[in-house]
């Protein structure tokens, strides 16, 4: 260490000459970043959260390279790149489907223009690139910092460690993969009903409203129904409430029980009489079935209900960006500080501490800005709104990308709150925006273009400084590692817009909505993008903003522990968190039998690793399926209906069975009590 302090030793020492940066471990990172990222561009549309990469990535990785007898440093590699996706992803999810939502952008009906390609690359691969560079920056200060202790980055190295002895958690996960895309294939070939509505009649009556002194002013009518949705049969949600645990599961689905329990049936039992009128008096849609109750409960929820959640998102952020203002305060200041430290590092001969070289980077990082302002001009067409969108671009990457490391080093990166200081930075644009005088689309697009640039900058660099301290713990080339990322930004910025794509035109060719609809609801994208417009266009529905704003203090008051995830249950389908929720609750089942079985420490973190496994691989293999299933009805191709009327009662009895799986087989994986215990796989 360059304080003086003992020497770090690594697992791997500086004057090894093991292979590390091989064509293998490049191309196997490389497609793991793909697949990895399209996964979580399906989770993150769908269910509005990701997963952090870093797990599977190692746990592929270690598999793949074993056949061919590689080495920990390739391991370290793959993982590197293959991981750095996610974050690519992320970054996609929260801001690309936005041009869509914000009508006058993009065309919903023909997303896939060269044209928006083209910006949506640029977007992912400058963001990227940003970040990487960032990081490069501050590599060496913020790894080696001994008050930042990395807890993902730690696990991570762990594992890796452990798999030089071996392990068999690639055929759990490969195994769950397939059971994820079977049961997603079953569901689409119409053997089940993934989803069911009921439709729930609220009656009719009137409500007298009387004076203080008790005379009557008025007897209101009321009368309607409101639906109910069972669990979405679907593994990735599953999945996602068995990672998340059932405490933030529980609070997601609170947001769906507000949504559906409260508000919607009493607006619906409110507005009652006067929608009655409009029953099947008109199709919901050209050659559609009659508006009914259900239509008019999904409307009242798209338009009166998200908009309130919307207001409980933006003081959730906040209130997130509040809790960690200590931590956000002091990465500002490091930020600030390590600069001037890297910008004095040079000279070290060492392979453990040599970076891509600062006579690269300074360039590269002025040549990302003034790309930038080149493409925000074209967004604009105004010089004033192009600088300052830069200006807002350049000034916010640096300290979130700086912020972000510094959360990741505290928290890990699956605690990372990317959506609040993307959320801060699209404000802080659009008021500035309206400051010079942009309104309209160009106003609009600059401001999401910011937004995007910023959010996979954060993401990837926090994502990519977990993987050097890995690398860091490892013994793995500092250098090589960034040169690896860059190399995964950049496959990655190619080849993501193209699932957002499948995903959304296959939808719509489906009978859906696409991004925004039941099936692709996409909750960050549709805030920023009602944000940006609400803000720039002064259209925003601000009364009931105000009014989420208003629910989201109440929160806060009553110390719930997330209120933006109550929020976000909110705005997605409650057989979305209905899902979710059973998934937290198998956790919770779990965990019960392992206490039950009176398990050692040992066997617990066993169970728990196995789990995460089965969990990721039925996200993962959902998604792939999903992507599969939406390519061919983007290409207009029709899978089979192999029953006319499926039954949602079998759709139950396959969610309890993936259920009985994701318990039952972490527990044949505790092993023996005497066992020492492994490394956590931590999320």
């Amino acid at each position: 260490m360059s304080d003086g302090k003992e020497k770090f030793v690594p697992y791997v020492s500086e004057e090894s000459t093991m292979r590390e940066f091989t064509v293998r471990a490049v191309l196997l990172g490389l497609v793991m970043t793909v697949i990895l990222g399209a996964a979580n561009a399906y989770l993150g549309l769908k269910a509005g959260m990701t997963i952090a990469a870093t797990y599977p990535a190692a746990v592929i990785g270690m598999a793949v390279l074993r056949l061919f007898k590689g080495s920990i440093l390739e391991e370290n590699i793959a993982r590197t790149v293959g991981s750095i996706g996610e974050s690519v992803a992320a970054g996609a999810i929260f801001t690309v489907p936005a041009f869509v939502l914000v009508e006058g952008l993009w065309d919903p009906k023909n997303m896939g223009t060269t044209r928006n390609y083209l910006i949506s690359s640029a977007v992912m691969f400058l963001g990227g690139l940003l970040g990487i560079l960032f990081v490069t920056v501050l590599r060496r200060v913020m790894v080696e910092d001994a008050t930042l202790p990395f807890p993902e980055s730690a696990a991570a190295a762990e594992i890796h460690k452990a798999g030089q002895k071996g392990g068999k958690g690639a055929r759990t996960l490969f195994a769950f993969m397939g059971v994820g895309a079977g049961v997603k294939l079953l569901g689409d070939l119409s053997l089940f009903a993934a989803a069911k509505e009921f439709i729930v009649s609220l009656g009719s009556t009137k409500i007298p409203l009387l004076t203080s002194k008790l005379q009557p002013i008025s007897a209101v009518p009321v009368d309607g129904a409101t639906s109910f949705s069972m669990p979405a049969v679907a593994p990735a949600y599953l999945g996602v409430g068995y990672i998340i645990g059932p405490r933030l599961a529980a609070l997601n689905f609170a947001g769906g029980v507000l949504a559906w329990g409260l508000f919607v049936p009493l607006l619906t039992y409110l507005l009652g009489p006067t929608l009655l009128p409009t029953l099947g008096t008109m199709p919901d849609g050209p050659g559609g079935d009659p508006v009914g109750w259900g239509t008019l409960s999904v409307s009242i929820w798209k338009f009166i209900i998200r908009p309130i959640a919307v207001g409980g998102m933006l003081v959730g952020a906040g209130f997130t960006l509040y809790r960690m203002r200590n931590s956000l305060a002091t990465g500002v200041r490091r930020a600030v500080r390590d600069i001037s430290k890297a910008a004095s590092a040079g000279g070290v001969q060492s392979r453990l501490d040599r970076d891509i070289s600062f006579k690269w980077v300074l360039p590269g990082l002025l040549l990302v800005v003034v790309l930038m302002t080149a493409l925000y001009y074209f967004f604009s067409s105004s010089v004033p709104g192009a600088i300052t969108a830069a200006v807002v671009m350049a000034v916010a990457g640096f300290f979130f990308a700086a912020v972000s490391g510094f959360l990741v080093g505290t928290i890990g990166s699956s605690n990372n709150p990317i959506s609040g200081l993307t959320l801060s930075t699209l404000i802080i644009a659009a008021l500035l925006m309206v400051v010079i005088g942009l309104k309209g689309s160009p106003g609009i697009a600059a401001v999401l273009g910011v937004a995007a640039v910023v959010c996979v900058s954060s993401a990837v660099a926090g994502e990519m400084l977990q993987d050097l301290k890995v690398g860091h713990l490892l013994g793995g080339t500092p250098w090589k590692m960034e040169l690896g990322d860059i190399l995964g930004v950049f496959v990655a910025a190619a080849v993501m817009f193209w699932p957002l794509v499948i995903l959304h035109q296959g939808d719509i060719n489906a009978g859906g909505q696409g991004f925004g609809g039941t099936s692709l609801p996409a909750p960050q994208a549709g805030l920023m993008a009602m944000l940006s417009k609400g803000i720039i266009d002064q259209t925003m529905a601000w009364p009931l903003v105000v009014v989420g704003m208003l629910m989201g203090l109440g929160m806060i008051l009553l110390k719930v522990a997330s209120p933006m995830l109550v929020a976000v249950g909110m705005y997605l389908p409650l057989e979305t968190t209905f899902a979710i929720f059973v998934g937290g609750v198998i956790r919770w089942a779990s965990d019960r039998v392992s206490a039950r079985r009176g398990h050692t420490e040992g066997q617990a973190a066993r169970v728990a690793n196995t789990g995460v496994l089965v969990a990721a691989g039925l996200i993962a293999g959902e998604a792939l399926m999903g992507l599969i299933t939406s390519a061919l009805s983007f290409f207009n191709v029709s899978l089979p209906k192999v029953l006319q009327n499926p039954s949602w009662v079998v759709g139950l009895v396959v969610l309890g069975l993936v259920g009985w799986l994701m318990v039952g087989i972490p527990q044949r994986h505790a092993g023996s009590p005497d066992e020492a215990p492994p490394p956590p796989a931590v999320f």
